[in-house]
């Protein structure tokens, strides 16, 4: 039998599964496709690490590693919904709630000092961050705003905020002894194992981490971004936002990267209350309030010193007197430096720029923005929209062409910023990356407080990545544009590979590129602005800024892009859309029993997932399926049924009966399978029949407070009554099973 990887992960991400599972088992079941739930969310993937400390009934398969190991099947076919990227604060958060069910799971602790504490430490360290993206993605990614998704915002556009040429908006970005001007990069020309030393100013030698194999033909990156060059830049944004009168905000990847992110929040933090860390950072330092885990925590930390309230009333003065700060919410006091992951770069910045180039202050008005991006790698990409906005005005959605991505991060590619080859320097000396014979690949010098970081990126990923471009311009008749940096070693050395490898394919006829981030942007939004498309082939991280710029300014959301992972060893990952505003979306099923989440994304990846059943099971059955599924998301789109903002209006619940609606109408009609017609005109005629009463009974159910039993580890029962209110409509999808 076929077999459908369903993906339970987070937030509104999985209360929108509650609704919509039921909908794809009962469809898809008649065609003899069965569909699996596989925790990947937060909360199993923490209880995962912990069996030995839990019942027989408390303990879950590690649903994680079991995927990654199918992903280098030819038999895997996984619907992977956006998940929890965990920072601290969220990993504490899920920690104290899963105790509070009755788990024994041990506390995360910031500075562990018994064996018990740090074996902890260790196993939490495999949950945090982008820990599920790298173990699935054994693929490359190819995303792209699917047709009738581009052709109905051409009709129904979304609101574009208007540009001034006078904004003083800006990025800010280090020039020097960031990580892209101090980056060192090797192609290994045998397998080998690396090791990775730290040389005390005495000689005394160090292992940062056990030694790590490598293959023949990898690219192993090293650099240091060091810390008096960052504390001088961020004291200088400080300074130019009060001076310029404009907000300041920061922008930055504290999911992805990981270990070296939070750090440079911390140092963020830091330099805005600077005057209050000249005062009390030793007794905040000793407290573990080092702004890492943004002011929100330090905020949360002072009950419990003796002169809390003298040191709140410091930092309440350094936000009166310092520059503006970018507001997360503006009612709630959360600023742009609460928490490290509530301000993510790719979606802050395109969602800015989408704005008029504006965030939102402490009055909940909008205002010209200093967004500080302190490593210099990506920061011209925005820089460059910005610019071309104030020249050239707001895009226009109604006339905008399209930038899909091709994007290189098979078998953990260019893991930039993450734990395992991260390293916050603890003193002054030099870090060396060494081959068995002792000799140095790679070499810094390196100071306290310095970030030394290491990526490692194989060739069979490399040379996936060429030809999924070639691919990609030679069906869809576009240009392709490698996006890589001459001012990097890394993108130097990929920059060498891509032409030896494009040489294995015929190109003839194909426009393909490299150009620098800089160039390949401008080029983009030049051919945007005249309606015509473009490729870019990007690195990881790229891939994740491009795959939310351009398509929140094309679709004004990136959940609405279609994103499929072809699978090196012949199965296929189709993923759903981003999850960045997935909080907010609980907090009003929680207060309203309204969830605004759009499960575009999942129709879209289900269609896709469906022709691969087709393709590689030999069942016709699916591609009916799949092609019958795409006519109802058009039509769905077509007809207003995405899910509205306000409550008391269609929501993700009433989306998914639309569209379950509409696919039965669709398989009933078309002549391509009698047995599947035949099956779906009685289901057709029900929900037909019954649309006015269920389209009522989810709308009144509305409006209420409601109580899901948990966050992060909701309850099966009280979930699923709350997302499956409608008693009619679950009658007549059981009813198909």
């Amino acid at each position: 039998m076929a077999k459908i990887i369903w993906t339970r992960t987070d937030e509104a991400p999985l209360l929108a599964t509650y609704s919509f599972k039921p909908v794809v088992e009962a469809f898809v079941g008649t065609a003899g496709i069965d569909v699996e739930t596989r925790d990947i969310s937060l909360a199993g993937r923490i209880l995962a690490q912990f069996p030995d400390r839990l019942t027989d009934e408390q303990r879950v398969d590690d649903a994680l590693t079991e995927l990654g190991e199918l992903a280098k099947t030819p038999e895997a076919n996984i619907i992977k919904l956006p998940n929890i990227s965990a920072s601290v604060p969220q990993l504490k958060a899920a920690i104290t709630e899963l105790q509070a069910q009755g788990y024994d799971i041990p506390d995360f602790v910031d500075s562990p000092q018994t064996e018990d504490e740090k074996e902890a430490r260790k196993r939490y360290s495999v949950v945090m961050g982008s820990a599920v993206n790298p173990v699935l993605r054994e693929g490359n990614s190819d995303r792209r705003a699917p047709e009738a998704v581009k052709n109905f915002v051409k009709k129904n556009p979304h609101r574009m905020g208007e540009w001034s040429a006078d904004s003083r908006t800006n990025v800010a970005t280090m020039a020097a002894d960031d990580f892209r001007h101090n980056e060192q990069s090797v192609i290994l020309p045998e397998a080998d194992t690396l090791s990775f030393v730290h040389v005390a100013a005495d000689g005394t030698e160090t292992k940062l981490r056990e030694d790590l194999p490598v293959l023949k033909g990898e690219v192993v990156d090293g650099t240091v971004l060091r810390a008096a060059a960052l504390k001088k830049f961020l004291a200088e944004q400080v300074k130019r936002a009060k001076e310029e009168g404009i907000l300041f905000s920061v922008h930055m990847k504290a999911t992805m990267m990981k270990v070296s992110d939070p750090i440079i929040f911390g140092y963020v933090v830091r330099a805005f209350f600077a005057d209050v860390f000249d005062k009390y950072g030793e007794q905040l330092e000793a407290a573990g309030l080092n702004g890492e885990n943004g002011l929100g925590a330090i905020l949360d930390g002072l009950g419990k010193l003796d002169n809390g309230a003298e040191i709140r009333a410091a930092f309440d003065e350094a936000l009166a007197n310092g520059p503006d700060l970018a507001m997360v919410n503006s009612a709630k006091g959360i600023t742009n430096l609460h928490v490290p992951s509530d301000v993510i770069v790719d979606a802050s910045m395109p969602a800015m720029i989408r704005t008029s180039g504006q965030m939102w202050n402490k009055d909940d008005q909008t205002q010209d923005t200093l967004a500080v991006i302190p490593d210099s790698s990506y920061a011209g990409v925005f820089q460059t929209v910005i610019e071309d906005c104030k020249a050239n005005g707001a895009f226009d959605p109604t006339t905008m062409g399209t930038v899909p991505n091709v994007g290189l991060m098979a078998q953990k590619a260019e893991e930039y910023g993450s734990h395992d080859k991260t390293f916050r320097i603890e003193s002054d000396g030099k870090v060396e990356v060494r081959n068995s014979a002792g000799e140095a690949l790679l070499a810094h010098d390196v100071s306290e407080g310095d970030i030394w970081r290491a990526c490692q990126t194989k060739d069979a990923p490399i040379q996936d990545w060429v030809k999924l471009a070639v691919d990609r311009a030679r069906i869809s008749g576009m240009p392709a544009v490698f996006w890589l940096d001459p001012e990097r070693a890394h993108d130097r050395n990929l920059t060498a590979l891509v032409e030896k490898y494009l040489a294995d394919h015929d190109t003839e006829g194909l426009d393909i590129r490299i150009l620098s981030p800089v160039e390949a942007t401008q080029l983009s939004v030049d051919r945007i602005r005249r309606g015509e498309d473009t490729i870019s082939v990007t690195g990881n991280v790229l891939r994740d800024y491009n795959t939310d710029l351009f398509p929140i300014l094309e679709l004004g959301t990136s959940a609405k892009m279609l994103s499929v992972v072809p699978l090196m060893a012949g199965g296929g990952l189709f993923e759903t859309g981003a999850g960045g505003s997935a909080p907010k979306h609980v907090e009003q099923v929680t207060s309203e029993n309204h969830l605004r989440w759009d499960s575009l994304g999942e129709f879209l990846a289900l269609a896709e997932s469906l022709r691969h059943v087709s393709r590689t099971q030999d069942n016709a059955q699916a591609a009916v399926l799949a092609d019958a599924l795409d006519q109802s998301t058009e039509k769905l789109l077509a007809e207003g049924k995405s899910p509205s903002r306000k409550v008391g209006e269609i929501d993700n619940r009433g989306s998914h009966f639309y569209l379950a609606a509409y696919w039965a109408e669709a398989l009933a009609a078309q002549s391509d399978d009698a047995a599947l017609a035949e099956k779906f005109a009685p289901v057709a005629a029900a929900l037909a029949e019954n649309a006015a009463a269920i389209d009522k009974e989810l709308i009144d159910n509305q409006g209420v407070s409601v109580e899901l039993g948990g966050y992060y580890a909701p309850s099966e029962e009280k979930t699923s009554e709350v997302m499956r209110p409608s008693a009619k409509f679950n009658e007549i999808i059981d009813g198909l099973k």
